[in-house]
């Protein structure tokens, strides 16, 4: 891996854990296009590789900073987190065996579609 690769990583990491902890958002929003766009990634490779990123304690000290302030559900965490788990080897199980240019669409789709419902919709 060359200098400016590494410069790059640094700079979606840090990018993307300064949006996830200001405004809630999951890394992957940032990091799976930058990976693609910015580093020719294939989108499996980006979301794989974003996955076990991840798997650290990347947000364990945002999450705390909510903590501390009242800002946590213990229990609604937890059961996500074990559903999460489940789901995360479930669905990367499929991703596998779909086609690279489609799972591309299928997941600019996503964020189109959540983003026209964040701008236009209350609920």
């Amino acid at each position: 891996m060359e200098g400016y690769q590494l410069l790059i990583l640094a700079l979606i990491g840090l990018l993307a854990g300064v949006l996830s902890g200001l405004l809630g958002i999951g890394g992957a929003i940032i990091i799976i296009p930058a990976l693609v766009f910015m580093l020719g990634y294939t989108q499996q490779a980006a979301q794989g590789t974003t996955l076990l990123m991840m798997v650290l304690p990347v947000g364990a000290l945002a999450a705390w900073q909510y903590y501390q302030e009242g800002h946590v559900n213990l229990k609604a965490a937890g059961v996500m987190a074990l559903l999460f788990f489940l789901g995360g080897f479930l669905g990367a199980k499929m991703a596998v065996m779909v086609p690279q240019e489609l799972l591309k669409k299928g997941f600019a789709v996503f964020l189109v579609f959540l983003g026209i419902k964040m701008l236009f919709f209350s609920k």
